[in-house]
């Protein structure tokens, strides 16, 4: 991290699957499940991951047509059945939100997996205490990059937004999500980016890995 290329941060905001927690497994597994269903073909796990980004009601449609209701439905009860015993921390992840719960910063999440399936997770791994709010697919008027769905992460009163507020995410859609809305974005991947990879948003930071992530933050403190 080069010193003094952003304000001290206040807060941090967080994309949810596979930058909290590992869920690329569960993911791919279910969509392709809804694939099958559909009558599309299967995708590779790289394709899963180059192609699973936006909400579901921003995605869907483009996808399946007139028939993304019911690719929805498909999708949700494989995946209801599956999420939670398939749940896995990201390494640091929790002494990571231990260490900046602890030194005052604000937490919250922007995920555009659906609400209600963000919060059970979170409680499912306990962490439920460390945020001020857990921002899901439909909790604000428009999702994941939008600045609304940023917004409704934040506690009014607590923090507003701006560069203070540090966005951390592991996908080109978290750092236009941070653009948007005028925070810092971070990326954290073990693969660092590549020269001209993200055109629309640039990561302010990199990181390839939330223990390097923690280490920084704990610099500048």
């Amino acid at each position: 991290m080069k010193p003094g290329t952003s304000e001290q941060p206040t807060a941090l905001l967080f994309d949810w699957d596979n930058t909290l927690v590992d869920s690329w497994g569960v993911l791919h597994a279910t969509m392709n499940v809804t694939l099958r269903a559909m009558g599309h073909a299967e995708w590779s796990r790289e394709e899963a991951e180059q192609r699973i980004r936006a909400s579901m009601r921003d995605s869907f449609p483009r996808l399946f047509g007139p028939r993304w209701p019911e690719a929805e439905k498909v999708f949700y009860d494989t995946y209801e059945s599956q999420h939670i015993k398939a749940l896995r921390a990201c390494a640091g992840a929790e002494d990571l939100l231990a260490w900046a719960a602890g030194n005052g910063l604000y937490l919250g999440v922007v995920s555009n997996k659906r609400g209600a399936y963000l919060r059970a997770e979170a409680k499912a791994l306990g962490w439920e205490r460390y945020f001020g709010r857990l921002a899901g697919a439909g909790d604000a008027a428009r999702d994941k990059p939008a600045i609304e769905h940023v917004e409704a992460a934040l506690v009014p009163g607590t923090v507003t937004l701006g560069r203070h507020v540090w966005f951390v995410g592991d996908t080109d859609i978290d750092l236009v999500c941070a653009r948007n809305a005028g925070c810092v974005g971070v990326l954290v991947r073990g693969e660092a980016p590549a020269v001209g990879e993200f055109p629309e948003a640039a990561p302010d930071h990199y990181f390839p890995n939330l223990e390097d992530l923690r280490a920084a933050l704990a610099a500048r403190l």
